[in-house]
């Protein structure tokens, strides 16, 4: 089994990655495997609702980090998605490579249990998790919860490691993730049969 965690914050080894360390670890030692994948900071192009990844089956913009959460999510059971919040809300360009990601890659996501983690300064963490779980609740996944919201609170490189509560909140979504993990792979009730989908845009 194994855990895909998305850095969604420019600073490589800043507060989101320290947040998603502690996860990764508490996975690690639940025995998941953990991959982690950092959207760095160069700029990164959002959808322009060409279509073309209906048939081309990806994206039309080839760029090395949409093909890497691609290609690993291939592999991964589980999905977390970690951002810092930006006026109350998660980083733009997370927002935009997750919205070509779940677009024109959504079978790769499907029925794989999802996280959502906000890391602040003070205060938007809730909107910021609000946002994020969107992406996977319109997309059949399960989101997996924790003992609180799932946010850190640190504004310096670091500080967020000051945050008790925020990191056994983290350890706690891990702990969960693994045991949801382990009762799908274990047996269980298979995958729900899928209707033919019906869609409306109400204009008559």
């Amino acid at each position: 089994m194994k855990v895909l965690l998305i850095n969604g914050s420019p600073r490589k080894e800043g507060n989101t990655h320290l947040a998603l360390t502690e996860i990764a670890g508490t996975l690690n030692r639940c025995g998941v495997e953990t991959d982690m994948v950092s959207i760095g900071t160069q700029p990164v192009r959002g959808c322009i609702a060409c279509g073309k990844c209906r048939t081309l089956g990806r994206c039309v913009f080839r760029d090395a980090l949409y093909d890497t959460v691609c290609e690993r999510l291939k592999e991964a059971d589980g999905l977390i998605v970690g951002s810092p919040v930006y006026f109350a809300g998660p980083n733009g360009s997370l927002c935009a490579l997750l919205d070509r990601v779940f677009y024109s890659c959504a079978a790769l996501l499907k029925h794989k249990p999802a996280a959502a983690v906000a890391v602040c300064r003070r205060g938007g963490a809730s909107a910021t998790y609000d946002r994020l779980n969107k992406y996977f609740t319109i997309n059949s996944m399960p989101v997996v919860s924790s003992q609180y919201w799932n946010s850190v609170h640190g504004a310096a490189p670091g500080e967020a490691s000051q945050d008790a509560e925020g990191l056994q909140t983290m350890r706690t979504l891990a702990r969960n993730m693994a045991w949801v993990l382990k009762n799908l792979k274990n047996g269980g009730e298979p995958i729900p049969e899928a209707e033919a989908p019906v869609k409306t845009n109400f204009v008559r």
